[in-house]
């Protein structure tokens, strides 16, 4: 019964995550986005105390079922385990920890948060490692199945369906999602959960908490003939069948070893001393004073690495406290390129550039979900795989807010449609080597005629005079009858990006966006 009822909640969750990143309308976000917010890690680095203590007290409670239910990234590797599994049966054999490999990790990414050295947090992040596989991977081929069915739609005069770019944001992302994906895959099919219990800071973070936990897999040693059964049939390789032991930092009760054991000899229950029988079997399998002595060290060395992870955990939580399709119709058909950027404009809500690099963990989902494609990985080494914008397939419309409602982080916070537009996340600047209008070719004016952004301001005879951020005035303060070339109002602009979308000029436009490394309302 526990192993149904954990692939049942297993399967949910994998399922709906998965949606939550292959959905391009929006309409998955309105009744799954909560999976993405119970995440571990996203958790922490938004201060949701909330999700971080529910968690922390079901382990505590039921030991590590967060990774074999609710991380997607642990479902997945438990669906290449299975069929390595069907593959050859009873293939498992129990092992120790590798006690440094997994400190040395959740020390990494804490001294990364720390830091804010996003690069490691995107690749050391299991949630962020499924949700690059799910996006770069999976989505294209979601998005050309809904095209296929969107060619029939119109066939039959029905717009059920509409067809979507598919495009390749990031290639080095592409290139990481890949290798990930492979790696994993590996591990899994050989070794079962080897990721999980030797890389993944997530769950040495959890084991701390689950050699406590008040339900435990446990042994009848009367009842056990030793048969070895259940240590074959350990994906997490921590049933030491000879000695009656669960190793309880890296068991994910996932129920496999109840499910196989023909003798009644396992039972999930909660935690107590043994007695009788038991008392005398565990005391003949503790008696040596070696042994004694090294399981004393052991405790010790898991509570004090539990004391310095909350440590450098609760530093973190407060540091980060702390910083709280229009087309020009004058150019030819030619793919606009992305300028090179002084610096890098990140997504309204994101409050500054450094908040971003150290709460971001480049899960991609508010790349998948921009409606606008405007979001795409960076590609920079100190940033890499974490949304930056770029208009050459669309703009950042002041109405739409996808983003800060889907970032499970709080790198990119939570903004409202009517602040949006007073949002200024840069500002735009005129090439007047590249400008049709400064180059006296054409009056063409098209970046003023699509900015957005609007205000009143008194001329000299005291009349309100409506205003946009960029207008077209003369290209010689003396003479009004020069040809007009397009100024930018720095102070007005909040680098939509519309401007820059719909310049004709091709391959680079000749207006672009300069990002500002803190946003400011205007």
């Amino acid at each position: 019964m526990l192993r149904k009822i954990r692939l049942t909640l297993a399967t949910v969750f994998l399922i709906g995550l998965t949606l939550l990143f292959l959905d391009f309308t929006g309409t998955a976000h309105t009744w799954l986005s909560w999976m993405a917010k119970v995440q571990f890690l996203p958790a922490v680095l938004a201060i949701n105390l909330l999700v971080v203590v529910a968690l922390v007290v079901l382990t505590l409670v039921f030991g590590r079922i967060y990774c074999s239910i609710i991380c997607p990234l642990g479902v997945m590797q438990d669906l290449f385990g299975w069929l390595g599994k069907k593959a050859k049966k009873n293939r498992y054999s129990y092992s120790k920890e590798i006690t440094w490999l997994r400190y040395i990790m959740l020390g990494l990414l804490n001294i990364a948060v720390i830091g804010g050295i996003g690069s490691i947090i995107q690749l050391l992040a299991p949630y962020s490692a499924f949700g690059r596989i799910a996006t770069t991977l999976l989505q294209p081929l979601w998005q050309m199945g809904n095209n296929v069915l969107a060619g029939f739609a119109e066939r039959a005069d029905s717009y059920t369906f509409y067809t979507v770019d598919v495009w390749m944001k990031s290639l080095p992302v592409l290139i990481i999602a890949s290798a990930t994906l492979i790696i994993l895959a590996i591990l899994a099919w050989r070794g079962g959960r080897t990721y999980c219990n030797t890389i993944c800071p997530v769950g040495t973070l959890l084991s701390f908490f689950a050699r406590y936990s008040w339900m435990k897999i446990q042994f009848d040693a009367d009842k056990c003939r030793n048969c070895s059964l259940c240590t074959k049939n350990c994906k997490a390789s921590c049933i030491d069948f000879k000695n009656h032991k669960v190793d309880y930092s890296r068991c994910v009760v996932c129920g496999d070893c109840l499910e196989s054991c023909h003798f009644g000899a396992l039972s999930y229950k909660p935690a107590h001393k043994p007695n009788g029988a038991n008392e005398a079997n565990e005391a003949n399998a503790t008696n040596k004073t070696n042994k004694t002595n090294g399981t004393n060290e052991s405790h010790d060395a898991s509570k004090r690495g539990f004391l310095l992870s909350t440590a450098l955990l609760t530093t973190a939580l407060l540091a980060q406290e702390k910083k709280k399709a229009v087309d020009g119709g004058l150019a030819p058909i030619k793919k606009k390129i992305a300028p090179e950027r002084q610096t890098p404009i990140t997504p309204p809500g994101s409050l500054y550039a450094k908040n971003m690099q150290t709460r971001c963990t480049g899960c991609q989902l508010c790349v998948s979900e921009c409606p606008n494609h405007v979001l795409r990985p960076s590609t920079d080494l100190m940033t890499l795989m974490q949304p930056v914008m770029s208009y050459e397939r669309g703009y950042c419309r002041p109405e739409c807010t996808r983003c800060s409602e889907v970032c499970p982080t709080g790198a990119i916070q939570r903004i409202t449609k009517e602040e949006k537009p007073y949002i200024q996340i840069g500002h735009a600047v005129v090439s007047k080597k590249h400008c049709i209008s400064a180059l006296g070719e054409d009056e063409c004016g098209n970046c003023m005629r699509h900015c957005p952004v609007e205000f009143e301001v008194k001329d000299e005879n005291g009349e309100m005079v409506k205003h946009k951020a960029i207008e077209m005035v003369p290209s010689d303060p003396n003479d009004d009858l020069s040809p007009l070339i397009p100024a930018v109002d720095e102070r007005r602009c909040i680098g939509c990006g519309n401007c820059e979308y719909v310049c004709p000029v091709r391959p680079l436009s000749a207006i672009h966006v300069e990002g500002h490394l803190q946003h400011k309302m205007i």
